[in-house]
C-alpha cells in the first residue's frame, strides 16, 4: 500500500500485505529493564520539547444509563494516514471536544499539523510511510509518531493509541513498546465484520498478523476475541467459530482440524464449530478464528466482492432514465444498509494480546473515523479490555 488513494475496507484496516512482526530479543530485554523501573518516557533528544502540559485524568461522558469513567488521555497518531494531519488532527479535536475524551495528539510542533486547539502535544518529529518495512522501520525510526504513542501508553501516559497509518508498523510499535501479555504466544488483530442486517458486529481473528499459525495459537484467539466482544458489545458467553471449507468436523485442513479439536475438548470459549465464508456476513457466531494469512485474503475477498456489488449498482441506475428514477426510489433504503458497513463507524481493528489498547484505523480515515476510534479506545479502557484478554488466556 502506498500513501495515496486507499481501497475502503469494512473493517475499518488499511491494506496491508504482510504483517506479521517478530519480536526480537533486545526489544523483549528493553521491555523488562523499562518495566523495572520507574514508568516514564525515554529521554527525549535535544530537538524535542516534552508535552505541553501533564496530562490529567478526566471524566468521560458516555451514553445515557453509562456511568462516566476517569481515563488517561487516547494518543492519536498525527501523522498516521493518507489524510494526515488534517482529518487526524480535526477527529482528535472532534473526539476532545465533543465527546469530552481527553487526547494526547502525537505529532511536530513545526506547524504542519495546523490549529491543535487546546490539544495536548507530545511532539515526534519522524513519520513511517506505508510501504516502510513495520520491523525495520520502528527499530530505525524511534521518534516516529508510532513508536512515541506506543510508549506513552507504555509509559501510563496514556490509556491507549490509534493509528491510521502503516498497519505492520503500528503492530510493531505496540508490540516492541508495550510488549506482549504474559502467556500470550502471538498478538492479533481482531477486526469487526459488520453485519449488513445490523446488529453486533462478527469479530474475524486473526485478520493479518501472523501469516503461520500453530493450533494452540488459534485457541488464544479464540479466548482473547471472546473477551474482546465481551468488553466491546457486552455479550456474555459469545459463540466462537472456525472459518473452514466445510461445517462437518472432518473439514479442513491439518491446522483447522487440529485446532478443532483442541477448542472441542474445552479452551474456556463457547465453541460452535465450523462455518463456511459464506457465513461470514450472515451474523451467525460472534467470533470467527482463522490464521492470518486466510484471515487477510479473505477480507479482501469480502471487500472486492462489496466494491463489485456497488459498481453494479451504479451502472444500471445510470442505463436509462427509467432505472434513474428508480434508483431514486432505492437509494435511501441502500443508503440504511450501506452504514451498517461503513468502515468510518467501526474506527478500525484491534491488536489483542499487548499491555494496552491499540486500535489500527484504515488508511483513509476521515475525522470521523478517528473520533470513533477515540471513543471504542475510550470505552474499551473502561472496560478494562487488557485486563480480560490477560485473564482470558489464563484460564
Amino acid at each position: 500500500m502506498t500513501t495515496g488513494a486507499t481501497s475502503r475496507k469494512i473493517d475499518g484496516r488499511p491494506e496491508e500485505e504482510d504483517l506479521e512482526v517478530e519480536e526480537p530479543e533486545s526489544a523483549r530485554r528493553e521491555l523488562d529493564a523499562r518495566r523495572a523501573g520507574a514508568e516514564s518516557l525515554p529521554q527525549l533528544p535535544a530537538r524535542q520539547a516534552p508535552a505541553r502540559r501533564l496530562p490529567e485524568l478526566r471524566l468521560v461522558q458516555g451514553t445515557p444509563g453509562d456511568r462516566g469513567r476517569l481515563i488517561l488521555p487516547i494518543a492519536v497518531d498525527a501523522l498516521g494516514g493518507d489524510k494526515a494531519p488534517g482529518e487526524i488532527v480535526a477527529g482528535a479535536r472532534r473526539a476532545q471536544e465533543e465527546l469530552g475524551i481527553p487526547v494526547l495528539l502525537v505529532g511536530p510542533d513545526d506547524g504542519r499539523l495546523g490549529d491543535i486547539g487546546t490539544l495536548e502535544l507530545l511532539v515526534a518529529n519522524e513519520s513511517i510511510a506505508m510501504d516502510e518495512d513495520p520491523a525495520r522501520a520502528v527499530r530505525a525510526k524511534r521518534d516516529s509518531t508510532l513508536v512515541r504513542a506506543a510508549e506513552a501508553v507504555a509509559a501510563g501516559r496514556a490509556s491507549a493509541m490509534v493509528s491510521a497509518g502503516n498497519t505492520g508498523a503500528a503492530m510493531a510499535s505496540a508490540l516492541f513498546r508495550m510488549g506482549r501479555l504474559a502467556g500470550v504466544a502471538r498478538p492479533a488483530i481482531a477486526a469487526p465484520l459488520p453485519i449488513p442486517s445490523g446488529g453486533n458486529p462478527t469479530v474475524l481473528i486473526d485478520a493479518g498478523a501472523n501469516a503461520d499459525c500453530r493450533p494452540e495459537w488459534l485457541v488464544q484467539f479464540a479466548q482473547m476475541a471472546s473477551a474482546f466482544v465481551t468488553a466491546r458489545y457486552g455479550v456474555a458467553d459469545p459463540s466462537v467459530a472456525l472459518l473452514s471449507n466445510g461445517e462437518e468436523a472432518s473439514k479442513g485442513s491439518p491446522l483447522v482440524k487440529e485446532t478443532y479439536a483442541l477448542l472441542a475438548r474445552g479452551a474456556g470459549v463457547r465453541f460452535v464449530g465450523n462455518v463456511e465464508g459464506r457465513d461470514l456476513l450472515a451474523g451467525g457466531v460472534d467470533v470467527v478464528v482463522v490464521d492470518g494469512f486466510t484471515g487477510n485474503v479473505a477480507l479482501k475477498s469480502l471487500e472486492g466482492a462489496l466494491n463489485a456489488f456497488m459498481g453494479i449498482l451504479g451502472q444500471v441506475f445510470a442505463e436509462s432514465p427509467e432505472n434513474k428514477a428508480a434508483g431514486d426510489v432505492i437509494v435511501p433504503s441502500l443508503l440504511k444498509y450501506a452504514s451498517y458497513v461503513d468502515p468510518e463507524e467501526t474506527g478500525g481493528a484491534l491488536l489483542l494480546g499487548v499491555e494496552g489498547v491499540c486500535i489500527i484505523s484504515h488508511g483513509s480515515s476521515s475525522a470521523r473515523a478517528i473520533v470513533n476510534a477515540a471513543r471504542i479506545a475510550a470505552d474499551l479502557v473502561a472496560a478494562d479490555l487488557v485486563g480480560q484478554v490477560r485473564a482470558a488466556v489464563s484460564r
